[in-house]
Formats: structure tokens, C-alpha cells, sequence
């Protein structure tokens, strides 16, 4: 059993570090064919840019691991702001990226289940701050480039401009339901975040036609990184190579992550709709022709990862069959039958096999009471401790006029306050 800050911090950074893909060769950008047919360009990034940044830093978000906070970089905005936009300028165009923004204090979040799992935390990387500034102004030119040659799918919804949870389930569950008979697979990846080879990123990110500059700075950007869990101002743990993975809590990561999975679509038949790596796949399920195309639509997903290196959690991939006819067939990925499920959580929303949202109502309706029951109690308390302080008052009051009590009364004084608390309470 672990107990000091310390051995925790290094139990939870060893866990983390042991999910990472295994490590390729540095990415040098010949490796991946960037001298052929894609354009370089000279960034410019100017001072009233990073100005901008700085001013709108949120000055209660949490330090990198240089403790700067942004509270100070956002007072210093039109001092600082000109020679960050030369350093800026210069990483971008180079593709040397400082060591220092390589490196991330890792913060654990606790999702659910026994506090004593490391797998039952999730990782989020605080950096540094004028590294994550560079970040925002790269993303911007991702983005742009995304949207301008519609390179990401449709079927993706996490992350994604004027798209959200909402869209996801509504576009997919509109879909569906104007079916029969219908089955569903909820699909399950195992640490996708952290399991992101970076090669094969890198080889997707001159496929969908990223600038040479923008691929080679980012590419350095993901190179010999480095973590440390931080769990309280005086503990943390040694530093780890991170080997894989897109940082969680950076501002570039989620679009990466976007870019890696994008081809997951392709050869499917039936309707797939992600948000980042919570995956459906639906299909017609009223005939054996159908749910044989349903089975060969898994076997087409169960081989990307493969390819891929990423994995499946096949634990936690389920099948839902929705329609008053469905035949309740059995799939199966790769030597694994999936099981059937009556109630799925899809993006925080509680959806049953007659897409009855009674037990979501049910769910917010105990979230509510409990909220208000709080409240409640923190009312009373309030009421009661106003009380007292106002009959407290009163009795002072009365003993000290017209005249101070002897000293010998301050016990009588004493006991009277007491008995008025213990009454009240």
C-alpha cells in the first residue's frame, strides 16, 4: 500500500508512461515525405497577435511547469508581446521548438471506481503558457486548412466547429430511428489520446495536405516530450519520456487526434458518427444480408486498429438493438462476441434500447434534488448562525448597559451564551 504524496505521484507516472506506444525513430521530415509536392511557407506572426493572446489569458488557469502565472504574462502583454512574436516567428519557421514547451506537469483527474485504480484517473498536461500561445496561432492554420479542403469527415463531431455532442445525437439518432429493424455498436478505444503513434500522425499530416512548416514544427513539437505527475505544490513525481500520444489539455492535441482518426470511415457501409474517439456504428438489421454487412463493417474497424496501433477495449464495446422486430443478432470482433445492452450512456446521456429517456430524467431529477438539498442545508445554517450572532449581541448588549459588569459576572455572561448556542443548535 502506498501512502506518502511522493510513491503515489511516481505509481501514477510510472501507469501513465506504461499505456504509450512503443517509441519510434525522431521524426525527421524526409521520413515522411515533406520534400515532395507540399509547399513551404514563411509565417509571420506580429505583435498585435500575440498581444491578443495575452491579453484574453484566463488569469485563473493553472501554471506550467515554469510557475509562471498568467496573471503576470497578461500584465506584461505590450512589453513582452513584441519579442515573443520574434521567438515565435523563428520556431515556427525553423521548427526548433524550446525544450521547455515540451514538457508538461501532469495533473491526474479522478473519473470513477476505487481511487486506488491508476486506471481510473485521467491525465491532463499543464504547459507552458507562451508555448500553448504558439499553439492557439498554429491551430488556426490547421483549422483553416481542415475546413477550406473539408478534409475531416463529416461523421466526426468532437471538436469540430458549430458541431457538438447535440449534433452528434441528433444526426445519428435521426437517422436510425427511421429504420426497422436496427443495430448499434458502441465502440470503445483504449487510451486513444495516449496511444497516438506519432509517425503515423505525422504521415496523415502530409496526406491531408498540411504546409511542410507547419507538419516539421509540429512534428518537433511531439518529440521528446517529457511528463512529471504533480499532486500537490510539494510533491511530484521524477521526469518520463513520453513516447506517444497527443498531450490531453493542450490546445493543439484534440485537432491532431482528429486529423489521426479521420480515416477510420473508410469501406464502411453503414452509418459511423464519432465525437474524437466515442464511436457508433449503425445499420438496417432486418434481413441476414444486413446484419452480415454489419459484421463485415466490424471486421473492417477491428483491423484499423491493427494497423493503426491502437486497441480496442472490447469490454466495453456493446451492441444496442432497437425496433419491435429486431432479430437480436450476435456480432463479434475479431474472436470476441460483443454483448447486447438494454441501456447505453451515449455522451453523458442515458439512452435505452426504446430510446426512453425515463432513466436520463430520472438521473437529472436525483442530480437536481440533490443540489437543492444542499442548498437547503446551507440555508439553514446560514439562519442559524445569524441567529445566534444577533441573540449573542442582544445579551452583551443587556449586561454592559448602563454600566460594564463587575468581573466576576463574565462567568454568568459566559454560561448564558452558551446555553442560547446549545438551544439554537
Amino acid at each position: 500500500m502506498v501512502t506518502g504524496d511522493r510513491e503515489k505521484a511516481e505509481l501514477l507516472n510510472a501507469f501513465f508512461a506504461s499505456v504509450f506506444s512503443q517509441k519510434e525513430s525522431h521524426l525527421q521530415p524526409q521520413q515522411h515525405g515533406m520534400d515532395e509536392g507540399l509547399g513551404e511557407i514563411q509565417p509571420q506572426i506580429g505583435k498585435q497577435v500575440v498581444q491578443e493572446h495575452l491579453a484574453s489569458l484566463n488569469e485563473f488557469k493553472s501554471p506550467g511547469p515554469d510557475q509562471l502565472h498568467p496573471r503576470v504574462l497578461k500584465e506584461l502583454a505590450e512589453v513582452i508581446s513584441e519579442p515573443l512574436a520574434i521567438i515565435f516567428e523563428s520556431s515556427w519557421r525553423t521548427g526548433a521548438v524550446p525544450a521547455d514547451w515540451r514538457r508538461a506537469n501532469v495533473v491526474p483527474i479522478f473519473k470513477k471506481g476505487k481511487k486506488n485504480n491508476p486506471n481510473n484517473y485521467q491525465l491532463v498536461s499543464l504547459t507552458l503558457i507562451p508555448g500553448k500561445i504558439l499553439e492557439k496561432i498554429a491551430k488556426e492554420v490547421v483549422c483553416e486548412h481542415l475546413e477550406t479542403n473539408a478534409v475531416i469527415a463529416n461523421s466526426q463531431h468532437g471538436f469540430i466547429k458549430n458541431k457538438s455532442c447535440q449534433t452528434n445525437l441528433i444526426s445519428f439518432f435521426d437517422r436510425v430511428t427511421s429504420w426497422n429493424a436496427v443495430d448499434v455498436a458502441y465502440l470503445d478505444f483504449s487510451k486513444a489520446f495516449d496511444k497516438v503513434p506519432h509517425d503515423l500522425l505525422a504521415n496523415k499530416l502530409v496526406k491531408c495536405g498540411l504546409d511542410k512548416t507547419t507538419v516539421r514544427w509540429i512534428c518537433n513539437w511531439l518529440s521528446e516530450r517529457t511528463q512529471r505527475v504533480i499532486l500537490t505544490n510539494a510533491s511530484s513525481s521524477s521526469w518520463k519520456e513520453v513516447t506517444s500520444g497527443v498531450p490531453q489539455g493542450s490546445v493543439l492535441g484534440p485537432v491532431l487526434f482528429n486529423i489521426f482518426i479521420n480515416n477510420l470511415d473508410e469501406g464502411l457501409e453503414g452509418t459511423i458518427i464519432k465525437f474524437a474517439d466515442d464511436t457508433k456504428l449503425g445499420g438496417i438489421a432486418n434481413t441476414p444480408e444486413d446484419r452480415s454487412r454489419i459484421q463485415n463493417d466490424l471486421n473492417r474497424l477491428e483491423r484499423w486498429p491493427k494497423t493503426n496501433k491502437m486497441k480496442f477495449n472490447r469490454d466495453k464495446c456493446k451492441i444496442f438493438h432497437l425496433g419491435r422486430k429486431n432479430g437480436m443478432h450476435r456480432y463479434r470482433m475479431g474472436d470476441a462476441w460483443l454483448e447486447s445492452s438494454m441501456c447505453e450512456k451515449d455522451l453523458g446521456v442515458l439512452v435505452d434500447n426504446k430510446l426512453n429517456m425515463s432513466q436520463q430524467c430520472d438521473v437529472a431529477a436525483k442530480k437536481a434534488n440533490g443540489i437543492l438539498a444542499c442548498i437547503n442545508r446551507g440555508i439553514i445554517i446560514i439562519i442559524i448562525i445569524i441567529i445566534i450572532i444577533i441573540i449573542i449581541i442582544i445579551i452583551i448588549n443587556v449586561f454592559l448597559y448602563p454600566a460594564p459588569s463587575p468581573r466576576g459576572d463574565s462567568g454568568r455572561l459566559a454560561t448564558i451564551i452558551k446555553t442560547v448556542t446549545n438551544y439554537t443548535l
